[in-house]
């Protein structure tokens, strides 16, 4: 009988040990592919649970279109008598464009503008963020690193002549630094394009522009310039494709985040460091972080950018709208709203200021909470970066050690004795205290200069930006962390919900009102997680108004007179007035009220209302109303599967919707 036991245990511990080491060859050789697809099976994990009613009319409703929006149409073509150039022109305009994804989108759409004004040929605009002297791939130019040149060449035809470069005899002129360059603001009029820069391209034949500021053109034209705004929509929306590469890859991720049929809601949180430091944020974060931020603000009154003091109380500046929604916040309004904690969540932003610490709340609450990284290989987005020459990883160098010669002299030199013993040795600085670009922050008083790595990552960050922009584009749902945050410079948030409005209005795109917002958590902030009855429903109510006529009208005032772009309507849009469906919709503010000069719609455009695609897990307006389900309403999962309610759903004759 012993015997028997010992062979069975010794068979037992074969077994084990064979288990680990297949365990152990699986996630050598397969970590790439299971990595890969480790977002895709939560998803599949989600949808195979047994839970009622997670379709149910309720659910369905935090995904449906707004049907009183259903009635604008993108329509940027031009309405009047529009000429098609002629090469016989003015002469060339070639330009710089600085700065990061948003402001190299606007200042493109800008430059495209501007050359028509003037009756010029635009040279394909240099990317400085994407140049050969950023270490990306010899297999890119500066341009087409993120767009496809020759989709913008042809797609502009009718509006301006494009070129890759200028004539070699004018080429070489341009080196010699022969033609006069302006460095325009992104506020400049069209008067001082046609008084001061077009005498000087007339005479010269050629012009550099050099962009820094986020464009070249003021947001908000004249009437008489209508068609230039709609100008701009045809290069943001039509012209202006990312390369085949950026796009294949893009909607992946989009088929990959609505496997079996699923919805999922984009949200971009707005923390950057510029953007912080300008609106005196620098509180609401912890340790280093509010040092960086506060170093980058004092540069920003040293340049001019700033007329403020350095040290502001952030919590003020919260208060009145001027600091983003945190993460944890926006994981509470989402909550309220009524979405289910395994909804699918999509995070936008290369750079996430404040890191994970940030996301910790969000992530908890939400745990299909993905970005870029979860959602592709570390293969798919080294191929959409391309083959590139091979850059020292780790600059760092440990101080080099004293030798017993230098240390024996500097004891001689030292004071008469009887002396104190030597100091210990200065404590060793080691690698992983170097890691992250932050730092310098323990050893210095100035930022260093960027590495040649860290010049690559902000080329590598323009392509993250574009991946981001795709699936944000095409979400179900679209809530902004910070937008309209009134610097002036174009974000990325505002680039998105306008691309959204334009191309299909009625899609679910959130606008809240920070101010609004801070002052309802300022009034429940000791119960955040457990939050009264009214105060869900106040976060309901503005929220869903935010979606309809009313968001749009507070985004008209605040976001159009800082960019264009976040705002293109009513310039670039008309509306459908002939169709039962639409006349039977409108609801609350009349929509001609909002816009005057609205124009009305092309009759062709009418069927493409009434036929147009409907997105999955959207509702009717004839299924029956039915309030949406909130944390402490709906079914929540148990790590078992099993179902548990905890609290009844909120009344119904309590909510607001921004159709009704």
């Amino acid at each position: 009988m012993k015997s028997k036991i010992k062979w069975a245990a010794l068979g037992g511990l074969v077994l084990s040990f064979l288990s680990l080491l297949v365990h152990l060859l699986l996630a050598k050789y397969s970590s790439a592919d299971l990595l890969q697809y480790n977002a895709m099976t939560i998803f599949s994990e989600d949808l195979n649970m047994n839970v009622e009613g997670r379709q149910g009319p309720g659910y369905r409703k935090l995904w449906k279109n707004v049907k009183s929006l259903e009635s604008l149409q993108p329509h940027a073509n031009p309405r009047s008598r529009y000429p098609v150039p002629t090469k016989q022109n003015n002469g060339f305009i070639y330009a710089k464009v600085f700065g990061g994804f948003e402001k190299i989108r606007t200042s493109i759409c800008d430059l495209v503008t501007i050359s028509r004004l003037l009756n010029a040929t635009l040279v394909i605009p240099e990317i400085q963020e994407s140049t050969q002297s950023k270490g990306i791939s010899s297999k890119f130019k500066s341009f087409s690193y993120l767009y496809n040149e020759e989709q913008f060449i042809a797609a502009l035809a009718n509006d301006v002549i494009i070129v890759k470069s200028l004539p070699p005899n004018l080429k070489e002129a341009r080196k010699r630094k022969q033609y006069p360059t302006f460095k325009p603001k992104s506020s400049a009029s069209p008067s001082f394009y046609t008084r001061e820069v077009l005498p000087k391209l007339k005479k010269s034949k050629v012009i550099g522009l050099v962009l820094a500021d986020g464009g070249c053109l003021q947001p908000i034209l004249p009437p008489s310039l209508a068609e230039y705004q709609r100008l701009r929509c045809r290069v943001a929306f039509h012209a202006l494709h990312f390369r085949p590469e950026i796009i294949a890859l893009g909607h992946l991720m989009v088929e990959r985040l609505r496997a079996s049929g699923q919805p999922y809601l984009a949200y971009h949180s707005g923390l950057v460091r510029d953007t912080l430091a300008y609106h005196g944020c620098a509180e609401l974060f912890q340790d280093v972080h509010t040092e960086l931020i506060q170093y980058r603000r004092a540069q920003m009154i040293k340049q001019g950018i700033i007329k403020e003091e350095l040290n502001v109380d952030s919590f003020v500046r919260k208060g009145n709208g001027s600091c983003p929604l945190m993460p944890e916040e926006v994981g509470l309004l989402l909550r309220a709203m009524g979405y289910p904690p395994k909804t699918r969540i999509y995070l936008a932003g290369s750079e996430t200021f404040g890191g994970q610490r940030v996301l910790i709340p969000l992530r908890a609450m939400y745990t299909n909470l993905v970005d870029r990284t979860s959602l592709c290989s570390k293969q798919e987005l080294t191929n959409l970066v391309g083959p590139e020459m091979p850059l020292p990883l780790d600059p760092f160098k440990p101080p080099s050690a004293k030798s017993v010669g230098q240390l024996k002299q500097e004891w001689d030199k030292a004071s008469p004795r009887p002396r104190p013993l030597p100091p210990p040795p200065d404590r060793p600085i080691y690698q992983h205290e170097k890691e992250g670009w932050y730092g310098w922050v323990a050893e210095k008083d100035s930022e260093p200069d960027p590495a040649p790595i860290d010049l690559r990552r902000q080329a590598h960050q323009l392509l993250w930006a574009a991946l981001d922009y795709i699936v944000s584009v095409e979400a179900d749902a679209f809530f902004p962390g910070f937008n309209n945050d009134g610097s002036g410079w174009p974000d990325f948030s505002g680039l998105v919900m306008g691309h959204r409005l334009y191309e299909m209005a009625s899609a679910r795109t959130y606008r809240p009102d920070r101010k609004y917002l801070a002052e309802l958590f300022n009034r429940t902030s000791d119960h955040l997680y457990y939050p009264n009855h009214n105060w869900t429903l106040s976060v309901r109510e503005h929220l869903n108004k935010s979606l309809g006529e009313e968001g749009l009208m507070r985004e008209f005032h605040l976001s159009k007179p800082m960019s264009f772009l976040s705002h293109p309507i009513p310039e670039c849009s008309c509306r459908i007035v002939n169709t039962a469906e639409v006349q039977g919709s409108g609801k609350g503010i009349s929509h001609q009220l909002l816009y005057e000069g609205e124009d009305e719609c092309p009759k062709w455009m009418e069927h493409g209302l009434t036929t147009g695609h409907v997105p999955q897990n959207i509702g009717n307006e004839d299924e029956p109303q039915e309030d949406e389900m909130d944390l402490e309403g709906q079914l929540e999962l148990d790590d078992e599967g099993s179902t548990t309610n905890t609290t009844p759903s909120l009344e119904q004759d309590e909510e607001t919707d921004p159709d009704d």
